[in-house]
């Protein structure tokens, strides 16, 4: 344990502490959270010990996860050692649950002490070894692509990494937004065909008309606006991977073809007489129930075999909530650098309403709420007035029950209406993207009443253009 954080009030933890770790330790100290927040955004610590007195000052109703995942936000292999009075064990246990590593009780024993450094070195000893393999299984830029604390997505992949390697072809099952071309894209690049094309075709997206031509390539005059001969994605996919979401929205007509393809590696051009062979490995996607379109004869059943070699079932976002922090903090990273601004939280109520949603999106749904909220916003944490209302309509009657009686009716009704101006401005400029004279027009105010208003509420038009 080369570098310790102790956040405490009491001196003689700090004494106590210092005298029971070896002298190699460098350790500071600190009194309050943002104490810890600030230094472990400026140098990295191995390990903090916090009373849970200070600790619990910034929770939620007595929930530690908000701010143990902001320390490990700002710190990703920090370990968390809670401390208080015996009496307070149960509620030591719940910040253990909620993500701290151990707990020690006042007063504390220097042998105890050590006894918990010890055992968290060899934790984290245990973890790098398990971060070397997995870092032969995944490279580094898709670790944090691939990191769950959810069973179930562990499980998927654990057999997207199985499958990979071979020819297998693979059928993704999931609701739409649940990152199905993402699993395509990560199969494809760890197989030996990574360096060959990824072909990606939305059947669903394609006419009728045209699917076949899509797949498999025309030849001139083949049809009314065949005016010259056209390459198919089988074709282009040549040694590399093709991979056809929505697959169960193909023609009668495509899917004898592309059985044809899965059987013996060949198909023919739209008008064309000729037969050409294809290496290409296949991978499907799927938000429909296709043994049920088999069975109602909507979906033809060799085919579906044929598809139904390796399936993968990918759990929807409701079924897996426990990554919803994990997936805010990579959306967030992704944003700061598309947009060059710097917002790394969100306020404490969103995180509630996005624990409670029912995400009938998934996790594009997720990835289009926060870029939306990250344009609006102007402050450097993520607030409720840049999300949708609907958003917190569960919480919409605690939150009027919350609200700060304790000043006048008039007072109240004031920060109210600043407030929906506010937003009612944020919201306008982006569909206007920074049109100060549009925007004024639709607000029935003159251009100047509207600059005075952005200023007053610190929006700048540069914010909302070409951001709609």
């Amino acid at each position: 344990m080369r570098s310790v954080l102790i956040a405490s009030e009491k001196s003689e933890v700090y004494r106590k502490i210092h005298a029971a770790l070896n002298s190699g330790c460098f350790i500071d100290k600190t009194t309050e959270v943002n104490g810890v927040v600030k230094a472990l955004g400026e140098k990295r610590y191995d390990l903090i010990f916090i009373d849970l007195e200070i600790l619990s000052r910034s929770t939620q109703g007595g929930d530690y996860t908000d701010v143990l995942q902001r320390f490990k936000q700002l710190c990703p292999t920090i370990e968390i050692v809670v401390m208080a009075r015996p009496d307070m064990i149960r509620e030591m246990v719940k910040a253990v649950k909620a993500g701290a590593s151990d707990y020690l009780t006042h007063p504390l024993d220097p042998d105890e002490i050590q006894l918990v450094t010890e055992d968290i070195s060899e934790s984290i000893i245990k973890e790098s070894e398990l971060d070397y393999l997995r870092e032969k299984l995944w490279r580094s830029d898709s670790l944090e692509m691939v990191h769950t604390d959810n069973a179930a997505v562990k499980e998927v992949f654990k057999k997207l990494r199985s499958v990979a390697p071979t020819k297998t072809t693979v059928l993704l099952n999931g609701e739409t937004g649940t990152g199905k071309g993402v699993l395509a894209k990560l199969v494809h690049r760890y197989s030996n065909r990574e360096h060959a094309q990824f072909i990606c075709l939305h059947c669903g997206a394609v006419p009728d008309t045209l699917l076949e031509s899509e797949l498999f390539g025309h030849e001139k005059g083949a049809f009314t606006g065949a005016f010259k001969k056209k390459l198919g994605k089988f074709e282009i996919a040549k040694n590399g991977t093709l991979f056809l979401d929505e697959i169960g929205t193909i023609t009668p007509s495509a899917q004898v073809k592309l059985l044809q393809v899965l059987q013996d590696g060949t198909f023919s051009p739209v008008g064309a007489e000729k037969t050409i062979s294809t290496n290409a490995r296949m991978i499907t996607a799927t938000n429909s129930d296709l043994k049920k379109m088999t069975e109602d004869g909507d979906f033809r059943k060799d085919l579906y075999y044929r598809l139904n070699v390796f399936p993968i079932e990918i759990p929807p976002l409701r079924k897996r909530k426990e990554d919803i922090p994990l997936l805010i903090h990579f959306f967030l990273k992704k944003l700061s650098k598309d947009f060059q601004k710097n917002i790394n939280d969100i306020h404490p109520q969103v995180k509630e309403a996005l624990k409670k949603y029912s995400w009938p999106g998934n996790i594009r749904e997720l990835e289009n709420l926060l870029e939306r909220a990250y344009i609006l916003e102007t402050s450097d944490v993520l607030t409720p007035e840049s999300f949708p209302a609907e958003l917190f309509e569960k919480e919409a009657s605690s939150a009027v029950l919350s609200m700060d009686t304790d000043v006048s009716l008039s007072e109240a009704r004031r920060k109210a209406v600043l407030g929906f101006e506010r937003q009612y401005l944020k919201e306008l400029m982006l569909r206007n993207k920074g049109k100060i004279n549009q925007s004024a027009q639709e607000a029935g105010i003159s251009t100047r009443q509207l600059h005075k208003l952005m200023l007053k509420y610190g929006l700048r038009k540069e914010d909302f253009k070409n951001r709609a």
